[in-house]
């Protein structure tokens, strides 16, 4: 059981699987309790917020040193910023929380945390859209993943 719980761990915190690959990896895979899968993988995932969002700024002290890098993040910044700052300025954490917990490919905590980070949204902030944003996230992809692949049609369009 304590491997079963260390397998969905280590694939929550990879990013592009998240709560997309762990919790049916959980269910399906290991033959878990929905409840159990749904926990452990909520959690793990709000811990991988909030890990990202705190090693960001540390991260960046480092390489910052380096001229070039500091150029390159310098301009990356201001980009983003002026792509997502509107959203955060109407709707506050909740439009990082939605972006978290929309599970589709390039959305997700480590994208939600860099993009907070990014606009310089206040930790206390970013936790509250984290574990918003997961609990969305976790909830959706349980029930695609319970209702059966009837339901995965609105997600992923069959060509």
């Amino acid at each position: 059981m304590i491997v079963d719980i260390l397998k969905l761990i280590g694939i929550t915190f990879v990013p592009i699987f998240e709560l997309r690959g762990s919790i049916p990896y959980g269910l399906f895979a290991l033959k878990m309790n929905w409840i159990e899968v749904f926990i452990i993988c909520v959690v793990a995932n709000f811990v991988v917020g909030i890990i990202v969002f705190l090693l960001l700024d540390l991260l960046l002290k480092i390489v910052k040193r380096i001229k070039f890098i500091e150029t390159f993040w310098n301009g990356y910044v201001e980009k983003t910023r002026n792509k997502i700052e509107s959203a955060v300025e109407k709707y506050g954490e909740w439009a990082v929380a939605i972006f978290i917990g929309i599970p589709l490919p390039g959305s997700g905590v480590w994208s939600g945390a860099l993009a907070s980070f990014l606009i310089g949204l206040t930790f206390k902030k970013f936790i509250i859209a984290d574990l918003l944003g997961v609990i969305i996230a976790g909830i959706a992809v349980t029930i695609v993943c319970l209702t059966g692949s009837g339901l995965m049609s609105i997600f992923i369009k069959v060509i």
